[in-house]
């Protein structure tokens, strides 16, 4: 599955960039994400999500690497971030690409909010989602902010019991990011 992903990923990409419409890239776009569970809050950012946004088409397409969070309270959290939950060995990508359902023309100066209908690739697992996303456009650059949840369980990450309490089942997680031509 993840593969079919990647390959369709680029083939937007390729067949934009043949066609000449615009698309808009990041390389250091944010993600932070929020645990709070009873007995713990746990806390860890990226700013290495890479991304792209056919602007004419409004396609878009974004990855993280998974071992790029930092953060955490303690670096063997981190660790068992990686190695018992993430599997970052195994799964060592998070991604989201889709289309803006909207209509509206990413070319003019504005504030605009959209739902991002996609698919969210975490720990092996695609699920189809649609996202609220506030993008502002000023002089050729779109800056995109978006908040939601994901389900641990939607995504086949366990929590074991001895966790329960210090781990969220449902993670609060923040994108936001600058794409430029």
């Amino acid at each position: 599955m993840y593969k079919s992903l990647v390959v369709f990923i680029n083939y937007i990409f390729f067949f934009a960039s043949v066609a000449g419409a615009q698309v808009l890239n990041t390389s250091n776009g944010q993600i932070n994400f929020r645990s709070d569970a009873p007995l713990e809050l746990i806390k860890a950012n990226t700013n290495e999500m890479r991304g792209k946004l056919d602007v004419g088409k409004k396609l878009f397409a974004f990855t993280a690497k998974i071992n790029s969070f930092k953060g955490f309270n303690s670096p063997l959290q981190r660790e068992h971030f990686n190695e018992n939950y993430m599997e970052s060995q195994l799964f060592p990508d998070a991604s989201f690409s889709g289309k803006i359902i909207e209509d509206l023309d990413l070319t003019k100066d504005g504030t605009y909010t959209v739902r991002a209908k996609g698919k969210l690739m975490l720990h092996g697992i695609v699920q189809e989602r649609i996202i609220k996303t506030e993008l502002k456009v000023n002089k050729g650059t779109v800056s995109f902010k978006a908040n939601f949840t994901v389900l641990l369980s939607e995504h086949n990450i366990p929590i074991p019991k001895v966790v329960h309490e210090k781990l969220a089942s449902e993670i609060k997680v923040e994108v936001k990011a600058d794409l430029v031509s």
